[in-house]
């Protein structure tokens, strides 16, 4: 079970988090889109991703997994190249809601040498708030970024039609979007994620990347 909208109980029950940004880019005052993509870089979703932002001029934030830099050096670096952010993922996807303290620190620092960031999304969303205090204690820069809604393009029970739509219905301005660069999402994010970006640049949004500074 998942949310596409965050419930506004999630941000009371953990502060300190990034859930929106600001609605609007100074000084031009349009409308702002933040999306973002998990568990790359991939040989194929992450490539069509790039090419898609790329045809509509559009920035976004890639969270990596570290095992994945290592395999796949050029596409992150192609990501950077291109002008989008990065943030650390983890290295093997830990679920922090399973593992002890001490290792799930360990697996972010392990990703954080191919990695350099201070953005931090957790796997699953799922990070105590021990653990954020320790890593916020360790790495006092970190910035722990959530989301304000998920396509659920992971969802193999969901048609990349609905996989939009969940998109379209809930996105408003400042919105941080997750979408999958992985095997597993990549059906549905190559149908949602050109579709969201035709949609929102038509009613007249512009795409950022997550700052790396506060």
């Amino acid at each position: 079970m998942y949310l596409i909208k965050t419930n506004f109980l999630f941000k009371l029950i953990y502060p300190g988090r990034i859930w929106k940004l600001p609605p609007t880019t100074a000084p031009d005052g349009k409308k702002a889109l933040y999306l973002s993509f998990d568990d790359g870089p991939h040989p194929e979703a992450t490539v069509f991703a790039l090419e898609t932002l790329k045809a509509f001029n559009a920035k976004a934030t890639f969270f990596c997994l570290g095992k994945n830099v290592r395999d796949y050096k050029d596409i992150f670096q192609q990501i950077l190249n291109e002008g989008h952010t990065v943030g650390n993922h983890s290295f093997n996807h830990l679920n922090g809601w399973k593992t002890k303290t001490n290792d799930y620190l360990a697996d972010i620092k392990l990703a954080g040498t191919l990695i350099d960031s201070p953005l931090f999304r957790p796997p699953y969303g799922r990070m105590s708030k021990s653990q954020q205090a320790a890593l916020q204690q360790t790495s006092p820069e970190t910035r722990i970024v959530m989301w304000d809604l998920l396509s659920g393009d992971f969802d193999i029970n969901i048609t990349p039609e609905k996989c939009w739509h969940n998109v379209q219905k809930n996105t408003r301005p400042g919105s941080i979007i997750v979408f999958h660069d992985s095997t597993k999402a990549f059906e549905r994010m190559r149908f949602a994620l050109p579709a969201t970006l035709e949609y929102f640049s038509r009613q007249g949004y512009v795409f950022k990347p997550i700052p790396m500074e506060k």
